[in-house]
């Protein structure tokens, strides 16, 4: 009788301890597909809309980084800094080697004017050997230097995300800003190619090139810019200084 009431205690328990392991999945599933909707919402623009579910997600599951991380870019969209701020810093004490989080905090601290921390935190990005995409946070660690004028830093982060993929859009644009700035035209042109080769021109890059040919003096590149200009893009605004300056 004894042996029976035990074996009979060891399955109860084990029934309970299964019972709550399924609880427990449903409950992170849920928050999980919270999670999502609140991310397909933000992708789409629709900030507004993407609170209630990340909302919803966290009050599930308090600690889950990756809903505090999203809803802290969704709180930085909205400009509230104080909100955005408490969740960044919340996913990373739940899961500090997080690369997301820190690359989203780095770029949240850098358009706050926190220059040195940003850049400690695009570095722990980095760092971190899961992470499968450095480039995204060696790029943005270019442009925050580029921010503060630190463009020597910058074109050192611009080479390195360029190492890691030398097609990346991003930093191809950047660098070639990069080496308009410090006068070398050639260069940028280059970059500016290189960039066309992997990405779509916007009416941004070709007006850009317009500017590069205009200081290398090369007129039938500069027409050649004006025409995609104003054929792909009539009504930007880079069109329209076009227009004002050829008058």
């Amino acid at each position: 009788m004894k042996l029976a009431s035990y074996v009979l205690m060891i399955l109860l328990l084990n029934a309970c301890g299964t019972n709550l392991k399924t609880k427990q999945n449903a409950a992170q599933n849920a928050a999980t597909n919270h999670l999502q909707l609140g991310v397909a919402y933000m992708r789409r623009g629709q900030n507004e809309m993407a609170l209630d579910p990340l909302q919803k997600a966290l009050s599930i599951n308090p600690n889950y980084a990756e809903a505090h991380n999203a809803i802290a870019v969704l709180y930085d969209r909205l400009g509230k800094n104080d909100e955005a701020k408490k969740h960044y810093q919340t996913s990373l004490q739940i899961k500090p080697n997080y690369y997301d989080a820190h690359n989203n905090y780095g770029q949240f601290l850098c358009k706050n004017d926190e220059f040195a921390q940003a850049n400690i935190h695009f570095l722990k990005a980095i760092e971190n050997p899961m992470y499968k995409t450095p480039e995204i946070a060696y790029t943005n660690a270019g442009i925050c230097a580029v921010r503060y004028k630190k463009l020597t830093d910058a074109e050192t982060y611009m080479r390195k995300a360029l190492q890691s993929n030398s097609k990346f859009p991003r930093a191809l644009f950047q660098m070639a800003s990069i080496s308009f700035d410090q006068q070398r035209y050639k260069q940028a042109r280059n970059y500016l190619q290189r960039y066309s080769n992997v990405a779509k021109q916007t009416s941004k890059t070709l007006w850009f090139g317009f500017h590069i040919e205009r200081k290398l003096n090369n007129k039938e590149a500069q027409v050649q810019y004006a025409r995609l200009l104003r054929n792909q893009f009539p009504d930007a605004l880079e069109t329209q200084k076009l227009n004002q300056l050829e008058q």
